[in-house]
């Protein structure tokens, strides 16, 4: 018996890009995405221009937002209202995130600064000295709320990890000079790394997961946690690599189909990944402005037997009959021959 995920269904209502979704094990029948388009119904309304990032607070009642308006906001779900506007970087922001304990915020913008808020709206704390060279592309709390640590990635090929108190800098992590990263934790290179926070150690890189997408040209878009199983997902291009951590094995490829007349169509890129709490459900966003839903369901080798031995006759009967007509052929001849 394998673990294999399949294809559920699609979930449509955006008309743009679909830049991140958020899930939360408080309302499991609920995901929040985000978009480079307007929602024509169920919408949060008030940005003034594309949402780069959203996330859920971990009780499941706020949501917060950020976007090129240089504005994050939290809001109510309840409602659907906004309850705090913050406003103090001076260009795009770009990544948001809540602590472990839903009491701090911390936002990443292209001014090259990372804030530090509290849900009032108030900025408490802006990182100037030590701060990115280039634009902070995405910035995560961890999830230990005892020792809580901030850490951000930008376009100037550094990952930095902090402490929350007085957010000094406790590791700093450089990469090759031709890459720069986007989000935590991948690299514009195709390969994804993985890192001992504590020690400030490079693990190591999750190359066969993305060793096809760099022939291709592929870049990761988006990488996600499994909550119950020690796996990475990453978003390459049009398709989903699925990578087992333990095992350092890939498990699964996700693809979906280009349905289209003309035969250059090109299949819509994977922008977004978010995994459902109970960890069976995966939520991908498209460049098509769909979200479609992979289901992990319970498959055995049967399917991939039945196939191998269709091939294996297949192949078979082929040379049989090919045989047969050879001597069929040369039947014909030598009775002609006997005949003239």
């Amino acid at each position: 018996m394998t673990e294999q995920m399949t294809l559920r269904g699609t979930l449509n209502g955006h008309n743009g890009w679909v830049t991140q979704i958020a899930t939360t094990p408080q309302f499991p029948d609920m995901i929040l995405s985000s978009s480079r388009g307007e929602m024509r119904s169920r919408a949060l309304r008030g940005h003034s221009h594309f949402v780069s990032d959203v996330v859920i607070s971990s009780d499941g009642q706020f949501a917060l937002s950020d976007s090129r308006d240089e504005t994050l906001r939290l809001w109510d779900l309840t409602t659907g209202t906004t309850t705090r506007r913050f406003v103090g970087q001076t260009k795009d922001v770009l990544s948001v995130a809540f602590s472990a304990d839903n009491r701090q915020i911390v936002s990443g913008s292209r001014d090259k600064t990372i804030k530090l808020w509290n849900t009032l709206g108030v900025c408490k704390y802006t990182v100037q000295e030590e701060s990115h060279a280039e634009w902070v592309s995405c910035v995560r709390f961890s999830p230990n709320s005892s020792n809580p640590i901030i850490v951000s990635c930008g376009w100037d090929k550094t990952v930095k990890v902090r402490g929350k108190c007085r957010l000094q800098i406790q590791h700093l992590i450089n990469c090759a000079p031709q890459y720069f990263i986007i989000l935590l934790p991948f690299m514009h290179d195709g390969q994804a790394m993985l890192w001992d926070l504590n020690e400030g150690k490079h693990l190591y890189v999750a190359d066969p997961v993305l060793r096809a997408s760099r022939q291709i040209g592929d870049i990761i878009n988006a990488l996600c946690f499994s909550p119950n199983r020690y796996w990475l997902c990453a978003a390459t291009g049009p398709s989903i690599k699925i990578w087992d951590l333990e095992g350092k094995i890939i498990v699964d490829e996700l693809k979906q189909e280009v349905i289209s007349s003309s035969s250059k169509a090109e299949p819509p890129q994977c922008t977004s990944l978010a995994w459902s709490a109970d960890g069976q459900t995966l939520f991908a966003g498209y460049t098509d402005n769909l979200i479609r839903v992979w289901q992990v369901t319970i498959g055995t080798n049967s399917q991939k037997i039945k196939c191998i031995m269709e091939l294996v006759l297949n192949v078979t009967l082929k040379e049989y009959f090919i045989k047969w007509l050879q001597k069929q052929i040369q039947w014909c001849v030598f009775f002609c021959t006997d005949r003239c």
